[in-house]
């Protein structure tokens, strides 16, 4: 069963997160940092919208090319050391992942952050198994003292505020941190994991990229703890989505460049790593084993369906959800998918079905700003319409929405009632509104109201100011 459908609607969740005061200052403190680098390093590239369209123009060419590319990929891996899986769905994966550990007898693993990880469930496989799992990076360090799911996929922790992950550090680790500063937690993080590092029998991690003509893994962190866990152990296994292909280190040059100013607004990360197959005679560190597991978990039904193909583009940068005002708001938990934000709106329903999740594609604007600031042009809000063309095909929305539209159609064909009853309605809420131009209860729509004052209608409405003008003509 979808973990998605054992949790309150989302209504509820939404809710829940409006209402939290702390949550509102960690989204914050992180998206508005990001949008503002982002703008900045994005700014000081002229040539930013023409890489784009080249980042778009080399995952099109892909997803067109994607069985020669997964042959080459393999063809090359497997030359360098590797064993190359297959994974048909996230239950089928995890499982796959299970089984590599459990042959090299390993009773510990590391994990370096990834998404896929999560998408088929490995967290809860590994510890149904027995296996303990320790994850690397610093976010997903945290969420994992905190018993919780990451919140965002560039930074899994920022529903987190600093006050929080202090209380986190000093309750889990050995020896915590003195000062309450941030240099201070991420150094009793760093003692923390150092000895994890060391201990582990496995290496976990997921891939930015698979470069086709060489069969390697491109990892790209700021931490270095991708590094610290699949350099150590013995075993290092790979988990990443099919479409994560590209056809060469010069083509990822281009899409590093791409990630990193979307994601983190840096020119650069500090560690991009491309990892080719196992450690040689002569090597002096590095596994002695290499896997690496494709998973398609959906991938393939997307390429065949022109809706949904575009997603395919994704390389999970995570600017569509800074820039977006309803991630904004309620942050990434709420959505209860693996992949919050536009991107979830477009992804969960194709992982966990559109019934469960319909709720998602109604929670966008369409305002476009995730559209424009996609590395590689992902027209997210005609994706996210076309799941609410669905939706309504296949009767998936409530009754009161469909009288609701019909309603609307009926009102929209009829142009004196439509005036009508617009100012019957504009009249209401200046009624409403009376005192100090705030509406603080909506009768019949408390949505709107229940976190936030409503501004009444300012001056006339357009269709009155549109009259007015009109009859100004000479």
């Amino acid at each position: 069963m979808s973990e998605l459908a054992t949790l309150p609607p989302f209504k509820t969740r939404a809710g829940e997160a409006l209402a939290d005061g702390w949550l509102k200052t960690a989204i914050d403190r992180t998206t508005g940092t990001a949008r503002t680098k982002r703008a900045a390093i994005v700014g000081q590239w002229p040539d930013f919208q023409v890489a784009r369209q080249r980042g778009k123009a080399i995952k099109d060419h892909v997803v067109a090319n994607l069985g020669h590319y997964l042959a080459e990929f393999e063809r090359n891996a497997i030359a360098s050391g590797a064993h190359v899986h297959y994974a048909s769905t996230a239950d089928e994966a995890a499982d796959l992942v299970v089984r590599l550990c459990k042959e090299a007898g390993a009773r510990s693993v590391t994990r370096s952050k990834s998404m896929l990880g999560e998408e088929i469930g490995l967290p809860h496989a590994l510890a149904e198994a027995g296996i303990e799992r320790v994850e690397t990076d610093l976010a997903e360090h945290i969420v994992q003292l905190a018993g919780e799911r990451p919140s965002h996929i560039i930074w899994p922790a920022l529903h987190k505020t600093r006050e929080q992950i202090s209380e986190l550090f000093k309750a889990a680790h050995d020896d915590p941190h003195g000062e309450e500063t941030p240099e201070a937690m991420a150094a009793s993080a760093r003692r923390f994991l150092r000895v994890k590092f060391l201990e582990a029998d496995i290496g976990i991690s997921g891939a930015n990229f698979l470069v086709a003509d060489s069969g390697s893994v491109c990892t790209v962190t700021n931490e270095g703890n991708a590094e610290m866990t699949t350099t150590p152990p013995r075993v290092h296994i790979v988990t990443a989505g099919i479409e994560k292909l590209i056809p060469s280190a010069a083509h990822a040059a281009t899409m590093l460049r791409l990630l990193v100013r979307s994601a983190t607004g840096a020119a650069l990360t500090q560690y991009t790593t491309f990892h080719t197959g196992p450690k040689r005679p002569g090597d002096l560190d590095g596994p002695d084993a290499f896997h690496i597991v494709l998973v398609d978990n959906g991938r393939t039904r997307m390429l065949a369906d022109p809706a949904l193909k575009d997603m395919l583009r994704c390389i999970r940068c995570g600017a569509c959800m800074n820039h977006c005002p309803v991630f904004n708001q309620i942050g990434g938990h709420a959505y209860g998918g693996t992949y919050p934000g536009p991107m979830g709106a477009v992804l969960t329903p194709v992982f966990d079905g559109l019934e469960k999740s319909r709720d998602l594609v109604g929670a966008c604007t369409l305002n476009g700003r995730c559209r424009e600031v996609c590395p590689v042009d992902i027209p997210l809000p005609t994706l996210i319409k076309g799941w609410r063309d669905r939706s309504w095909r296949e009767g998936l929305e409530p009754a009161t929405m469909r009288s609701g539209v019909k309603a609307w159609v009926f009102l929209s064909t009829h142009p004196r009632l439509y005036r009508a009853v617009g100012r019957l309605g504009s009249l209401a809420l200046r009624i409403l509104g009376r005192g100090n131009g705030r509406i603080r209860r909506l009768p019949l729509a408390g949505g709107w109201t229940q976190f936030r004052d409503m501004p009444t209608p300012d001056g006339p409405s357009f269709l009155a100011s549109r009259a007015a003008r009109q009859r100004k003509k000479p």
